[in-house]
């Protein structure tokens, strides 16, 4: 393989998403029992996450869009308990998006973002709404692809295509890394580029017909791949 550039999945492949989700669903009820306590009576966290997939189901529109979809389910709530006020709505969200952006990532991730952003250049591509920035691991990428921000959603070829146009690259240059076999391993090879699985937890690949161009445990494990192939940086065209 001639790797010129790689994609990074986020959740999941970098951190792990679950802890996150959960601390955010608590600062958010704490933050409305403190606010709002008839809101907080009324959608408990386990009657928050129900709305939320109840309104995810019932929008497939909005299913690349979590923000959104986190947007209209706390709109509601607030709204059925009394409470008809966008700037709650907005204030309930900035709790709930901070706490979701405060991630423990995987020991080996920063160490090894350091090490592949000095090789080649970095993209991020996610369905999930994580913010680089917020995190402090911008400055290891030198552009983020969300489904969000473009309309479309892994598998969906469109949003591999977008981050290799960006880098002005040929998809099958351009190595896709994550934990999901469907939406990166299957959707980065139908999309033309090459894939990399991150197995943290030794399962079993399950998809006949399919299989990851690289099979790897932790990103320390894809840096030191790297550095054994003659890859070289490209200058990337914004």
């Amino acid at each position: 393989m001639r790797i010129l550039a790689i994609s990074l999945d986020l959740d999941d492949t970098l951190w792990p998403v679950e802890p996150a989700i959960v601390a955010a669903e608590h600062a958010l009820d704490d933050w409305l029992r403190q606010h709002f306590p008839a809101v907080a009576q009324a959608w408990p966290i386990a009657a928050l996450r129900e709305l939320r997939d109840r309104i995810s189901a019932q929008r497939p529109d909005l299913a690349h869009d979590f923000s959104a979809q986190r947007l209209l389910s706390l709109r509601h709530a607030l709204r059925s308990a009394g409470v008809d006020s966008e700037h709650a709505v907005r204030a309930a969200f900035e709790v709930y998006f901070d706490a979701r952006n405060r991630v423990h990532c995987y020991p080996d991730a920063v160490p090894a973002l350091a090490a592949l952003a000095a090789r080649v250049p970095l993209v991020s591509i996610s369905n999930g709404n994580a913010d680089l920035a917020r995190i402090g691991l911008d400055r290891h990428f030198q552009a983020s692809f969300s489904a969000r921000e473009l309309g479309v959603a892994k598998p969906a070829a469109g949003i591999f295509h977008a981050a290799c146009d960006w880098l002005g690259l040929a998809p099958e240059h351009v190595l896709h890394v994550g934990d999901d076999p469907a939406l990166d391993v299957a959707g980065a090879r139908a999309a033309g580029l090459r894939s990399g699985w991150l197995n943290r937890h030794a399962a079993s690949w399950c998809h006949a017909g399919i299989q990851p161009d690289l099979h790897i445990h932790d990103l320390a494990e894809l840096a030191r791949w790297l550095d054994t192939h003659a890859c070289r940086s490209v200058p990337v065209q914004p």
